[in-house]
Order: structure tokens, then C-alpha cells, then sequence
């Protein structure tokens, strides 16, 4: 798992544990996954590239470092994936974005897409994919091959959670694509979820349950 960075800030561990529990709220259970997404964008952002600026301070004249290139494009896997988007757009507002509709058979796991809207220029940004769940890893595995299909060239995956066999299946299909999450979960369940997971990310960010 050389592509898979799991980020082990004390803030986020302390935010998931109480997104775990089974009686946290629904307003709470998307404000701190709003204040988790903010956290996991200032690290899957943080090799962005730089250059310098020439900036009058109130004192003097500098070369200040500044973000160069095309903005970033957030990818969101529908639905839960715009509770990630949130936060991150509040670090990151310049940023493109881009929806993907998938949602999962319940019989045979596999991804079944909806809905596709991106940028027409994915080619010329660092495209980062937002979903909560890295489960089975096939919704991500074909949101990211639309998504090359539609030319995108660079990429990351961010996720809230993933399982040992989503992370697996998703290097295997996409070895080029790194993966930052904030836990490495045990396994998954007969049915695809997450052990010990946090049960359905969108019907707990939306009160769907």
C-alpha cells in the first residue's frame, strides 16, 4: 500500500472517534465532517507547487511564495461526497469542481453511474476525488477512470475511511493515484460496509437513516 497516506493528526483521529459513535446527531455528524475535510485538504495539498510574487509589504519590497498553475478540480462521488466538498471548498475556494453521480448495486457491489458535470480542462489540473467511504473500491476505481477518459492526467483520492480490500482493489486498478484517508479500517462486512466503519456516510450526513 505505498500510495495510501493515512493521516494520523490528533484533531482528526479525536473528530472521526465521535463521528463513529452511533448517537451523534446529524447537524453534528456533517459539521465534523465539514471540520475533518478542511484538516485532510491542507494535507493532500500540501506538495502543490509554488512560485514567487513581487509584493510591496508596508516596510518593503519582496519575492513572496505564491501558488502557481492552473487551480485545483474537487471531484465529488455523489452524494456523500459533498460533505467532504464543503470543508474542502472552505480552505480552497477558488478551486474548480466537478460532480460524478455513482451509486452501488446492492446485489452485485458493482458502481453504476448517473450523472457526470467536470471542468473541460481536467487535463491541466491536479484532480483531487472526494468520497467518504473507500469500501469495496469500486466507485472509485470507475470514478476515476471517467474521469480519465474525460483527460484528466494528475490525480489524488481522499476518502474519511478506508478498508484493507478497497485500498487494494483501487492500487491495483489505479497504482498512479495516491490515496489519503484519516484510517485504515479492519475489513468489510458481507454486505460491503466498513468494520468498524461508521455505517452509511450519506444517509448519516443527510438523515437519510
Amino acid at each position: 500500500m505505498d500510495n495510501l497516506t493515512i493521516v494520523e493528526h490528533p484533531l482528526i483521529q479525536h473528530k472521526l472517534t465521535l463521528m463513529r459513535r452511533a448517537d451523534t446527531a446529524t447537524a453534528d455528524f456533517r459539521r465534523l465532517l465539514r471540520e475533518i475535510s478542511m484538516l485532510l485538504a491542507y494535507e493532500i495539498s500540501r506538495d502543490l507547487p509554488l512560485t514567487t510574487q513581487r509584493i510591496h509589504t508596508p516596510l518593503m519590497v519582496m519575492d513572496a511564495p505564491t501558488l502557481t498553475g492552473k487551480k485545483l478540480c474537487f471531484v465529488s462521488i455523489l452524494r456523500a461526497g459533498n460533505g467532504l466538498l464543503d470543508g474542502m471548498l472552505d480552505l480552497l475556494p477558488s478551486a474548480r469542481v466537478g460532480h460524478i453521480g455513482l451509486y452501488r448495486d446492492p446485489k452485485t457491489l458493482v458502481a453504476v453511474e448517473y450523472y457526470y458535470k467536470v471542468p473541460s480542462d481536467l487535463a491541466e489540473r491536479l484532480t483531487i476525488v472526494v468520497d467518504p467511504m473507500l469500501a469495496t473500491g469500486n466507485s472509485a476505481i470507475a470514478g476515476v477512470e471517467r474521469l480519465r477518459q474525460g483527460g484528466a492526467r494528475q490525480m489524488k483520492y481522499l476518502c474519511l475511511l478506508a478498508a484493507p480490500e478497497g485500498v487494494r482493489a483501487f492500487s491495483t486498478a489505479h497504482p498512479d493515484v495516491p490515496i489519503v484517508t484519516a484510517a485504515l479500517d479492519e475489513r468489510l462486512n458481507d454486505h460491503g460496509y466498513i468494520l468498524p466503519g461508521l455505517g452509511d456516510a450519506g444517509d448519516r450526513l443527510y438523515g437519510t437513516k
